[in-house]
């Protein structure tokens, strides 16, 4: 059966008359009996039961009529989606850190690139704190960012993964170093190599004050893979997302403090204006992006 067969079956399910349908379908009242007929042979059963006066749905009619119903909504859920995916065109240009481009987005924009190829794509990649601000400044479209402690009201984020936070340091400093007692960091000693902005110094900040430490600044960097390559010269105990360190080509060079202030994990999706949200080619990234983050297992 095809779904012009169903669309005659509903339309006589309706109707409840031969004549009136088959003149609703645009077809002759032979090639309308013909069809009911075709499709009562696959179902093997009786659809209607009619004599000279009347025409009722049978049992298997009524089931019938609640499968052609659905099917035929699927049907035109699916030619929809279709349609939209055919008109999706233009440029979509992504911002994103080199460990956020190497653990979220290759099977995102093989996907993306498989289903729009009209999209021409654009990557950028950069520190991960300058993320929102390259999306406020409509320099670029999307952006794999951190969600910032206070919501943008003109910014829309899409969580997709939660990564901690963790002190990091050379190994070989690690068994001499007097900023250690019995493994326990001691932050009002300890030189530090922290970033120049983003949410990894805010909380770390934060947790300074709150602790009344005045903190041994030796080096600030921007990226947090260049933290990583700091504390492997020795330069003094980082702070990175945890994912950042496994992407890193010096991660065994360098071992995870776990005796160290526990800040609050990173939150890291995808984020773009609302303004920008609304074109075609942003909005189907978006709805990937959705449908991927319901499984499990999109690393960020």
């Amino acid at each position: 059966m095809d779904i012009r067969e169903m669309e005659i079956f509903l339309t006589v399910a309706e109707l409840r008359h031969f004549g009136r349908a088959s003149q609703a379908c645009n077809l002759s009242p032979s090639a309308l009996t013909r069809t009911i007929q075709r499709l009562e042979e696959e179902v093997e059963q009786p659809l209607f039961l009619r004599d000279n006066r009347t025409v009722t749905l049978s049992a298997a009619g009524e089931r019938f009529r609640a499968y052609a119903r659905l099917a035929l909504q699927e049907w035109q859920t699916f030619r929809a989606a279709s349609k939209s995916e055919q008109s999706v065109a233009g440029t979509l240009s992504i911002y994103a850190s080199i460990t956020a481009v190497y653990s979220l987005l290759p099977q995102l924009l093989e996907s993306y690139r498989d289903r729009f190829p009209e999209v021409q794509l654009e990557l950028r990649t950069g520190a991960a704190e300058q993320a929102v601000a390259q999306v406020q400044s409509g320099e670029i479209d999307l952006a794999v960012a951190a969600l910032p402690d206070r919501q943008r009201s003109r910014i829309e984020f899409l969580p997709i993964v939660t990564i901690p936070l963790v002190f990091i340091a050379l190994k070989r400093q690690v068994l001499t170093s007097d900023w250690l007692c019995e493994g326990r960091l001691n932050l009002a000693r300890a030189p530090l190599v922290l970033p120049q902005t983003g949410l990894s110094r805010q909380r770390l900040d934060i947790w300074l004050k709150e602790q009344r430490i005045t903190p041994n600044i030796t080096s600030e960097v921007s990226g947090n893979e260049a933290i990583i390559a700091m504390v492997r010269l020795g330069c003094g105990v980082g702070i990175v997302p945890e994912l950042v360190l496994e992407k890193s080509p010096f991660r065994d060079e360098v071992a995870v403090l776990s005796q160290a202030p526990r800040l609050e994990p990173y939150v890291v999706g995808l984020c773009t204006s609302k303004r920008t949200l609304q074109r075609p080619s942003v909005q189907a990234f978006w709805r990937l992006a959705e449908e991927r983050s319901k499984t499990p297992a999109l690393p960020g």
